[in-house]
């Protein structure tokens, strides 16, 4: 297959400057689901943590190559990237060098644009089985790395935590994608919202879903994670809630949310 023939893939980034609000979860579930349901998928771990790439099963001495040798020009993206165990899904997982990056690309004038630039390498690699999404796992801070992954990216996907102060991280993290609409990446757009960690006692967890709705619209999906024991204990064992626990609400969750995707990108992505 040539390049000229094969689409490119669709590339989101999962972002929310606060910690702890499963954008990390998401990004593993959303990308095992996807992969599930047929789709190609490749995550980038951008998060110097490496949570993505171990909750996938990668461990440390599996990871010659990481985000970082990518961002900084050591290798190219298609040697960085792993396979997981997880049909169709692969990873380019990322290691502590990653809190080095922003001060090793900040005297380089494509600082921005690193990623991108990764990303078309592998839009131009003839492969037989192209990847259909690129999901890219940011850290939890506003930084060079999140600018990288917004600079590349399509649309951005919040993952959002029923929480009493997630509207106001909302709020930064919105303004931040409007700079970067702005000053790097005129089309990039907000995918979507996925409230996570919905608990139906909680009164006030009810409280934030209305008022993100009522604030984002129909941004916000429809589908609602809920906060799932389960879901929390996949990662210490190395794999996805999907595949530790098929039958889960969570798992059942993450499997609605990617048809939504699904359904959106139909309307989203460009005509072939």
């Amino acid at each position: 297959m040539s390049p000229s023939s094969q689409q490119a893939p669709r590339v989101l980034c999962l972002a929310n400057q606060k910690g702890g609000v499963g954008k990390t979860t998401t990004t593993i579930n959303l990308g095992t689901a996807l992969a599930a349901i047929g789709q190609r998928v490749l995550i980038i771990d951008l998060d110097p943590q490496g949570n993505a790439s171990t909750g996938l099963g990668i461990e440390q001495k599996n990871r010659a190559h990481s985000s970082y040798d990518v961002l900084t020009g050591e290798v190219d993206v298609n040697s960085a990237i792993v396979e997981t165990a997880i049909p169709r899904l692969s990873i380019v997982p990322a290691t502590l060098d990653l809190l080095g990056a922003e001060l090793e690309l900040s005297s380089h004038r494509d600082r921005a644009y690193r990623l991108r630039q990764a990303i078309e390498v592998l839009e131009m690699s003839h492969v037989e089985d192209p990847f259909g999404y690129v999901l890219i796992d940011c850290p939890p801070s506003l930084n060079l790395l999140t600018i990288n992954a917004m600079a590349a990216a399509h649309a951005v996907l919040v993952p959002l935590q029923c929480e009493f102060f997630a509207l106001e991280g909302l709020g930064q993290l919105l303004r931040t994608v409007d700079q970067v609409r702005q000053g790097l990446n005129p089309n990039l757009s907000i995918h979507g919202v996925v409230l996570t960690m919905f608990d139906p006692r909680n009164k006030l967890a009810g409280q934030v879903v209305s008022d993100v709705r009522q604030f984002m619209g129909d941004k916000v999906y429809e589908t609602v994670i809920p906060r799932n024991v389960r879901v929390s204990e996949a990662p210490s064992y190395g794999k996805p809630a999907l595949l530790y626990d098929l039958k889960c609400s969570g798992s059942q969750a993450y499997l609605r949310l990617a048809s939504e995707v699904i359904q959106r990108e139909r309307l989203l992505r460009p005509a072939a």
